[in-house]
Order: C-alpha cells, then structure tokens, then sequence
C-alpha cells in the first residue's frame, strides 16, 4: 500500500532554521534525560500510593488481631506504625510533592530552556528525523504523519 510522502517531516518537530546537528543532539539528550526523569517520577508516584494502600491495610490487620486475642500487639501497630511519616514530618503525598515543586519543577523549566534555545521549542526534533531516515517512504504503515486514520496493514 501506498501512503502519502508529500509532508516528510511534520512541522511541529521539523529542525528550525539555523540549528546544527550538535545542538540538536544536545537536545535530544536532555530530552531523553527528562524522559528518564518521567520514568522515576512515576516510580515516586507508584510509592505514595503503595505506601498508603499498605497503611490502609493494616486497620484490616489491626482489626484481625484484635478477633485474634492480640489486643496488646494490635495496639502497638496502631500506635506506632499507622499514620507514621514515611520520613521526618512528612507522608508520602508531601515527598511527592517536594519532588514535584523542587527538582522535577527545575527540571522541566530546564528542558523547555533548552528546547526554546536550541530547537524553537520545538519537541522530538532528533527522534523524527532519526523516523524519516529509518522509514521505508510510500508504505502506508510508515507514513510520515498520522493519518484522519491511520490503518497499520502489514504487506508480505
């Protein structure tokens, strides 16, 4: 099948003007180092809710001890481990959100900086031109741009 070349590159991720290959690489890379950063900040995400999916589960706990004649351990769970910071003065929702306002804030300001500086602000502008030169041109599986809808047919 045949899909429509007449736009190589899409606009929103075409090289702007003026911008050299190095300066392009260098901002794939903070790109790519965000995207890392996106992946932990996931992960922290991930801990806050396990975190207190695990306290939650514990009043079942406390509860069962107590049916089992374990007042006294019951209570001390209660007191001790229920509602305890996960660090000094903070829950995890607070962790989340020290990461989010200080580092992972930074972060994203840096990487738009650096996009705005270097690309136009514009996003992926390696990774489409690494996609124009990997694709095979006039195969509708690999168009340059999304089709109204785009049909992933496989030709033997």
């Amino acid at each position: 099948m045949q899909a429509d070349d007449s736009s190589p590159l899409v606009e929103e991720n075409r090289r702007r003007d003026g911008a050299d290959d190095a300066a392009v690489r260098a901002a794939g890379k903070v790109s790519e180092a965000l995207e890392t950063i996106e992946q932990a900040r996931g992960h922290l995400y991930s801990f806050h809710q396990l975190t207190g999916h695990g306290d939650l589960l514990l009043d079942e706990a406390v509860q069962q001890l107590h049916e089992a004649g374990h007042s006294q351990l019951a209570k001390h769970i209660t007191e001790e481990l229920i509602g305890r910071n996960v660090l000094p003065g903070r829950w995890s929702f607070q962790v989340v959100e020290d990461y989010d306002d200080g580092y992972y804030a930074c972060f994203t300001h840096m990487e738009s900086l650096v996009r705005q500086r270097l690309t136009g602000g514009r996003r992926h502008v390696l990774e489409a031109e690494l996609k124009e030169q990997r694709r095979t041109h006039g195969h509708l599986a690999h168009s340059a741009a999304p089709a109204e809808s785009a049909p992933q047919l496989m030709e033997e």
